[in-house]
């Protein structure tokens, strides 16, 4: 991959993309193939294959689902299953056809079963059952990263997945449901905070134990690993540290300013109860995390106050 190098960007207008895009950019890589979803439909298989014959991307990141948080992924599986599914088949399929040299597929760590031993590496999956709440997203997302296994198996492509822990950062989804905790967070204590509640209610015990990693520490590991020449199939990217959700939500209230009560609800559900990724693999490539969390959070913070008052907030 080098400056002139045709790089196409799916779901770019999403954090993950949106984040690749800028790094790239500021990297000098400027031959950028973008598009929104009203100008590539990326489950419409003619649209993609149309896009792959006329652009012939060199380069693939596909940064590109539905996602969403406990309450989407349990409440929408039938969509979150059948969208990830196609989008993932319909684009591995075109870039084979059309010569793309370097396909990078992007997936998460929910993939791998929910009661995994810990830290969780790359060998874990498929060796028991996942996640109830999640299971849709991640079934998709483990057929397309099997897709680009079985395809540079069988054709020699270097097609290869990474599949990254609990993000947040710019450009992220505020949505006042569907969102991930730790955006959902950032509204819920932002709204109260501004209110004066006197509490703040959170889902589940507060005991689960998560991992999160800034957006701007995937995008640099992205660009590493396609910088790589032989890049592993598959890879965690986290940032090898974990918090308890309760923690996490005082993390969050300190941050913006919440001095009320933060209480639990435990009739709903925990999810998976600790979920840390093992990332010796990808260390043992050259790259590490650079942004810790409390760091992370304060920029983070900023940027959803400058999104809020520029109106450009996403809520999806």
């Amino acid at each position: 991959m080098n400056a002139e190098s045709k790089i196409h960007v799916a779901g770019h207008r999403g954090m993950v993309g949106a984040a690749v895009v800028r790094l790239l950019k500021q990297q000098g890589y400027a031959n950028l193939l973008l598009r929104t979803r009203s100008e590539l439909d990326l489950t419409n298989q003619a649209q993609v294959n149309q896009f792959y014959a006329e652009e012939s991307p060199e380069v693939v990141v596909f940064a590109a689902a539905r996602v969403g948080g406990i309450h989407a992924n349990d409440s929408y599986p039938a969509e979150f299953i059948y969208e990830n599914l196609v989008m993932a088949s319909n684009a591995v399929q075109a870039a084979f056809e059309h010569g793309v040299r370097r396909f990078l597929f992007l997936g998460s760590t929910c993939i791998y079963p929910r009661m995994a031993p810990q830290p969780i590496r790359e060998e874990s999956l498929l060796t028991s059952e996942l996640e109830p709440t999640n299971e849709a997203y991640a079934i998709a997302k483990i057929a397309g990263l099997k897709l680009c296994q079985f395809y540079r198996r069988q054709y020699g492509v270097t097609f290869h997945s990474a599949m990254p822990t609990n993000l947040y950062g710019p450009g992220d989804n505020y949505h006042s449901e569907n969102s991930h905790v730790l955006p959902a967070f950032i509204r819920r204590f932002h709204e109260a905070s501004e209110a004066n509640d006197e509490s703040v209610t959170i889902w589940g015990t507060g005991s689960p134990l998560r991992e999160f990693l800034h957006v701007d520490d995937l995008a640099a590991a992205i660009l590493h690993l396609l910088k790589l020449d032989h890049p592993p199939d598959l890879v965690n990217v986290g940032s090898g540290e974990e918090v308890s959700i309760h923690a996490l939500a005082k993390a969050v209230a300190d941050t913006v300013g919440f001095r009320g009560r933060i209480e639990t609800d435990p009739t709903k559900p925990d999810g998976t109860p600790r979920k840390l990724c093992d990332i010796s693999r990808i260390r043992s490539t050259g790259w590490s995390p650079q942004i810790g969390l409390h760091e992370g959070l304060k920029s983070t913070y900023a940027a959803f106050r400058a999104e809020l008052e520029n109106d450009s907030l996403r809520a999806v």
